[in-house]
C-alpha cells in the first residue's frame, strides 16, 4: 500500500514538472498564463495520482508493464524541455541553446524533403511569416522528430532484446489494457494483432495526414498562429509524439499477441503429450 501511494505521488509530481516546464524556461510567460498552467498541472497531477494509487485501472495503459510509460513520459519531457530551451535561446542565448538550435536545424534539413512531415508542417505557416520564425519552427519540428525516433528505437531494442515483458512476470491484460475488450467472434490473439496493425497504420500516416488536413482547414479560417511560444512547444510535441505513441502501442500489442500464441502452442503440445485429443468440430 505504501509503495503504491508513494509511487503515485512521485508520478503526480513528475506530471506537474512536465506541464510547468515551458512556463519555467520560457521568458515570456505572463502571470495569467502561469496561473492557467498551474491549474492544468494540478488537475493532471490529481488524475495521475488517483490512477496509480488505485488498485483497479481506469485510463492509463501499461501501468504495470515498464518501461513503456516511462519512455513515453521521458520522451515528452525531453521534447518540451529542449523546445522551450531553443525558444529561450532566441532571447537569451547560451552555449547549450546554440548547440540545440544547430543540431535541430541539421536534423530538420535532413528530413525536410518534398511531402515530408516537416515540409507539410512548414506549409501551415502563413506567407507573411518571417524567415527567422520559419527557421525556428523547422528546428523545433526537427528536434521533436529526432527525440520521437530515438524513443521508438529504444523501445524496439527493448522489445527485441529486453524480452519485454520480463520472463517470469505475468502480464495482466485487464490491468495493462483497460480499454481492450475481446470480441465474441474473434480470438484474443487475432484481436490483439488487428489492434496492433490499426495503431501502426495510424501512427505511420498521422504525421502526413494531420498537416494535410490542417492545410485544407486554413483555406477557410485564419492561418494557424505560432507566435505564442507555449503554443509552438505543445503543438509540435503533440504532432511528433502522438504518432510515436500509436506505433509504440502497436509494437507492444503485437508482442503480447506473440507471447499468448506461444503459450497456447506450448499448452496444446503438453496436452497432446499427456494423451489429450482435441475435439474436431464439424462445420
Amino acid at each position: 500500500m505504501f509503495i503504491r501511494i508513494s509511487g503515485a505521488l512521485i508520478r503526480a509530481l513528475a506530471v506537474i514538472l512536465l506541464v510547468a516546464t515551458p512556463s519555467i524556461i520560457l521568458p515570456s510567460t505572463t502571470g495569467e498564463t502561469g496561473q492557467i498552467v498551474m491549474f492544468v498541472a494540478v488537475i493532471a497531477a490529481i488524475a495521475t495520482f488517483v490512477e496509480y494509487a488505485s488498485k483497479t485501472p481506469t485510463l492509463i495503459e501499461f501501468r504495470e508493464a515498464p518501461p513503456i510509460n516511462r519512455v513515453r513520459f521521458l520522451a515528452v519531457l525531453s521534447c518540451v524541455f529542449f523546445l522551450s530551451s531553443i525558444l529561450r535561446g532566441q532571447v537569451a542565448p547560451t552555449t547549450f541553446t546554440v548547440f540545440l538550435d544547430t543540431a535541430g536545424e541539421r536534423v530538420a534539413e535532413m528530413i525536410d524533403f518534398p511531402l515530408s512531415p516537416v515540409r507539410l508542417m512548414a506549409g501551415l505557416l502563413p506567407e507573411s511569416t518571417s524567415e527567422a520564425t520559419a527557421s525556428i519552427f523547422r528546428t523545433a519540428t526537427g528536434v521533436a522528430c529526432m527525440i520521437s525516433l530515438l524513443s521508438l528505437a529504444f523501445m524496439v531494442l527493448t522489445l527485441r532484446f529486453g524480452r519485454w515483458p520480463l520472463p517470469g512476470q505475468p502480464f495482466n491484460i485487464w490491468t495493462n489494457l483497460p480499454f481492450f475488450s475481446p470480441s465474441v467472434h474473434m480470438d484474443v490473439v487475432q484481436k490483439l494483432r488487428r489492434d496492433a496493425a490499426v495503431n501502426g497504420i495510424f501512427g505511420l500516416t498521422l504525421p502526413f495526414f494531420v498537416p494535410a488536413v490542417l492545410q485544407l482547414v486554413v483555406q477557410f479560417v485564419d492561418p494557424i498562429s505560432i507566435t505564442s511560444p507555449h503554443m509552438l512547444v505543445w503543438s509540435v510535441t503533440a504532432w511528433a509524439f502522438l504518432p510515436a505513441s500509436l506505433i509504440l502501442r502497436g509494437l507492444a500489442l503485437s508482442r503480447i499477441a506473440n507471447i499468448l500464441e506461444s503459450k497456447k502452442k506450448r499448452a496444446l503440445a503438453k496436452a497432446l503429450e499427456d494423451g489429450w485429443v482435441p475435439l474436431q468440430h464439424s462445420a
